[in-house]
């Protein structure tokens, strides 16, 4: 298993392919704090409610200045499809050798109903505006999640 970011960290960059056919280079996003979330599979329950959750705050995360990735290992035209079903509007990356989620921490040994498994690990990674870490969350829970890390962002204190 890789090593868990946490804070003060230099995010790992990387350049993984979106499921509109472009590129998303993290270092291009500098200047810009960046919520990077990892989960097991486009289309499922628990990452599809993540994922509208997301977007369902994703104004609200972009007017306090944050941009929103969604990596998971599946092909871009699965998630160009799950995009399409599920209205969402987050960027959705696409990284099927998991080299990312490895050197993120987000993919390695965890626990699936009592067993021990190798998977992606549900997570979440602040990135601030110089490339470090601010904030890492590993086995989050999908149903939830935003609204403890808009809470822990401090950003529903208005």
């Amino acid at each position: 298993m890789s090593d868990r970011l946490v804070p003060g960290d230099t995010a790992p960059d990387f350049t993984l392919p979106t499921d509109d056919g472009g590129t998303v280079t993290l270092s291009d996003l500098r200047g810009r704090k960046v919520i990077v979330y990892f989960y097991p599979a486009a289309m499922t329950p628990g990452c599809t409610k993540q994922a509208c959750d997301f977007t369902d705050s994703l104004d609200s995360l972009k007017g306090a200045g944050y941009e929103v990735l969604g990596i998971s290992p599946d092909s871009p035209e699965k998630l160009a499809r799950f995009r399409e079903r599920d209205q969402l509007t987050i960027t959705l990356l696409s990284d099927p050798d998991k080299a990312v989620m490895r050197a993120w921490g987000a993919f390695g040994e965890k626990k699936l109903y009592g067993k021990l498994v190798e998977g992606v690990i549900r997570s979440t990674v602040v990135v601030g505006e110089d490339g470090t870490v601010e904030l890492a969350q590993y086995n989050v829970k999908a149903t939830g999640h935003v609204a403890k890390l808009r809470r822990d962002l401090r950003l529903d204190t208005a």
